[in-house]
């Protein structure tokens, strides 16, 4: 259920981005209307990833019961409208820069609401709203948004807009090594449609620099586990540099006869192993 719920966040943050078309990763770079839409597709992509029933008077039907979806940017800003009074509220915020999220459910009885000052009469949870508080998920961890979370000198070097589509992904894997990366970067840093080819491609180009980009299929997992690193789940990759390896070197990995390593800051940079498709 944690992983489930984090994904959803993560692909509403990613579809409000539209990296691809945008190029966008930031919440920094949306409108105040687009990040009002977050909330929207968080509550559709969870009734979607849970196959929720769409409720008569809320917004889902769980086991009968009524369940309005809340979503805040900030932890205890969830407002309850007076028509979600008494109802369950399934409360949900993530922070993107921190990677976390939480998603708690509290019935909006009226001792647990502060009074209103607003014009149309939503009101906040009280300390007593959030004691009553049942948590589903405090905190979880959401998925990188790795852009985001890059320095600044990686960053713009990745996204130059001087550089081809081809150019920007090559960088991407040439500086960032031993992270997961994600298709929705990989689609924002190319903004073409053939993202996955620009990778292949990438694979190639690096080769002669040591650079390994290895993926979900074939014996990329294994080479991934052999070498110490994270296995990349399907649609998602990551890059590593390596060099050849001595018989006794731990976490190496045997390719085309050859023992492979990860190479150490202190290598000098050799040609990779071409056949590992």
């Amino acid at each position: 259920m944690r992983e489930r719920f984090g994904a959803a966040i993560r692909q509403s943050f990613d579809e409000v981005f539209d990296g691809q078309r945008t190029g966008r990763y930031s919440l920094t770079e949306l409108s105040k209307v687009e990040k009002t839409y977050i909330g929207t597709k968080v509550e559709i992509l969870i009734q979607a990833e849970f196959n929720l029933q769409r409720g008569h008077r809320m917004d889902y039907l769980v086991d009968g019961q009524e369940v309005d979806a809340k979503w805040s940017m900030k932890s205890r800003g969830w407002m309850i409208p007076t028509e979600a009074v008494g109802e369950l509220c399934l409360c949900i915020t993530a922070n993107d820069y921190r990677s976390t999220f939480s998603v708690g459910i509290v019935r909006a009885d009226e001792v647990a609401l502060r009074t209103s000052s607003n014009k149309d009469k939503k009101r906040r949870f009280n300390d007593v709203g959030i004691a009553a508080m049942e948590w589903l998920v405090n905190p979880g961890v959401l998925p990188e948004n790795l852009l985001l979370h890059l320095n600044e000198e990686n960053r713009s070097a990745i996204l130059n807009d001087a550089l081809s589509g081809q150019q920007r992904v090559n960088q991407l894997f040439r500086r960032v090594h031993n992270k997961v990366v994600r298709r929705e970067v990989v689609l924002t840093v190319a903004q073409q449609d053939d993202g996955p080819k620009r990778v292949r491609d990438a694979r190639k180009a690096l080769q002669p620099e040591g650079i390994m980009v290895l993926g979900h299929q074939g014996s990329h997992p294994g080479i991934a586990k052999d070498l110490n690193i994270d296995v990349p789940r399907k649609g998602s990759w990551i890059a590593t540099r390596v060099t050849r390896a001595d018989s006794g070197d731990t976490n190496s990995v045997l390719i085309a006869g050859e023992r492979w390593r990860q190479a150490r800051p202190e290598d000098p940079v050799c040609a990779g192993p071409t056949d590992y498709q």
